[in-house]
């Protein structure tokens, strides 16, 4: 019988709870640190294959962003975008 986690890659998916933390903490310390040291210094720990989930989902989705350096920054703000979703001049 074949060893089916051989074969499998196996993925770990946060939980909403999870995604809010690492979200908090980005907003927090945006453009300090690099992939790995933000996922170090979290406060509380989680699996580094969940916390890379959540890093692509965020990137994804626009909240969070990779600079020059390779460090971690902030870009969402809701409040600008609802300034501007309207505006006929922008056009959609």
């Amino acid at each position: 019988m074949k060893n089916m986690t051989s074969t499998t890659q196996l993925t770990r998916y946060p939980r909403l709870d999870t995604v809010l933390r690492v979200e908090k903490f980005i907003q927090k310390k945006s453009g300090e640190f690099k992939k790995r040291k933000l996922w170090e210094n979290l406060p509380k720990k989680m699996m580094y294959q969940t916390y890379c989930t959540t890093i692509d989902y965020l990137l994804e989705s626009g909240k969070i962003a990779v600079d020059k350096e390779r460090k971690i920054a902030w870009i969402y703000n809701p409040e600008l975008f609802k300034k501007y979703i309207n505006r006929k001049d922008l056009g959609r």
